[in-house]
């Protein structure tokens, strides 16, 4: 690995001193010091990253003349020059990346992050934000960056789970939970990996019920979704997370009915991946009974959020997370392209799905 290189550069906050890529060792330390860092904005999601793409680290470690500092995670793709790549935090598929801090940091800091990221020569540049930082860089963003309005649904875990069980828990929720503690459902944790296998065949079936549900051709469907979450890339991440990593299963008669996967970092718990056989789940509940059960586990490793991540707003999926008082927040994308290629990509994709006529789930 090269070393870092360490620039001075002039922005509206005055000088900045960056650092590319950031020490681990620094971008841990500022990691421990922001409580609100969740997992996907480690230094071991960096890994995961590029372990299963062909990305490199490119990230970022801005430190101000008021004693702040700030670690941006950032990929760009390797063997490309910059002016024909991107550099994102995350690329798709990856979900939330945009800064840690380790105090001093406000709007005027803020700016002066875009202000390097307008400079940098990349094709694209683009930064997912959590929820909590949205009010504070949305002031800050310049003129040639654009929007991407992204949400997420996030339940509070404050009071541990007698509280969110008795008053955040909505009473359809309970019920779903009692009605599968009630059947033959038996459910694994597993912190290894060993259950990946398993999984990814259910994955693959649930495949199957989304084509259908969408109006899309199933070749296409799995073409598209093991794109998004190929086998390697779970390999990877309950590889490179290890206990951090958990996935449930629910079993009725010895066959895998759901499953789940759940990562976790300081205070913050994340449900990341599903998938399920309907015919043997639902009727039963399962997913209810996998969610309380994680939901516990959160509460007792001292996890104050429990990110259930995104879905459109009115969709089934969305009533369901809502279930659970779970609360919709905006985790907004911002990016600037010097070629219009998210606009022609979108294009594409909005033909593609008229053809098909394609139904959002």
């Amino acid at each position: 690995m090269n070393a870092p290189a360490v620039l001075l550069i002039n922005t509206s906050a005055g000088p900045v001193q960056v650092t590319t890529p950031v020490p681990r060792e620094t971008w841990w330390m500022v990691a421990r010091t922001d409580a609100a860092t969740n997992v996907t904005q480690t230094p071991a999601w960096l890994d995961c990253v590029c372990a299963t793409g062909p990305f490199r680290d490119a990230s970022r470690l801005y430190e101000f003349e008021s004693g702040g500092r700030l670690v941006l995670p950032l990929v760009t793709r390797r063997r490309r020059p910059p002016s024909l790549t991107a550099q994102e935090s995350w690329p798709g598929g990856w979900g939330v990346g945009g800064p840690v801090s380790s105090g001093g940091v406000g709007p005027r800091e803020a700016r002066a992050v875009f202000d390097d990221l307008a400079r940098l020569p990349a094709l694209r540049v683009g930064v997912r934000l959590r929820p909590e930082d949205s009010e504070v860089w949305a002031g800050a963003v310049p003129a040639g960056f654009q929007e991407d309005r992204h949400t997420v649904h996030v339940l509070d875990l404050e009071g541990g789970f007698g509280e969110v069980w008795e008053r955040r828990f909505h009473r359809s929720v309970r019920r779903g939970v009692r009605r599968a503690e009630r059947s033959d459902v038996d459910v694994e944790v597993n912190r290894t990996g060993r259950l990946v296998p398993e999984f990814y065949e259910l994955f693959e079936q649930s495949i199957v019920r989304w084509a259908a549900r969408q109006h899309e051709p199933l070749a296409l469907a799995r073409w598209r979704r093991k794109r998004a979450f190929p086998r390697e890339q779970l390999e990877a991440v309950a590889d490179l997370l290890g206990e951090s990593c958990a996935i449930w299963m629910a079993r009725r008669a010895g066959e895998p009915a759901a499953a789940i996967v759940v990562l976790r970092h300081g205070q913050h718990a994340k449900f990341w991946h599903a998938a399920m056989n309907r015919d043997l789940a639902h009727p039963v509940r399962a997913n209810h009974l996998l969610h309380r059960l994680a939901v516990d586990d959160a509460c007792a490793a001292g996890c104050l959020r429990y990110d259930m991540g995104g879905s459109r707003q009115g969709a089934s999926l969305a009533a369901f997370k809502e279930g659970f008082g779970a609360d919709l927040f905006v985790s907004p994308r911002y990016y600037r392209e010097r070629l219009p290629v998210s606009a022609v990509d979108r294009g594409l994709r909005t033909a593609v799905k008229r053809v098909i006529r394609f139904e959002e789930g």
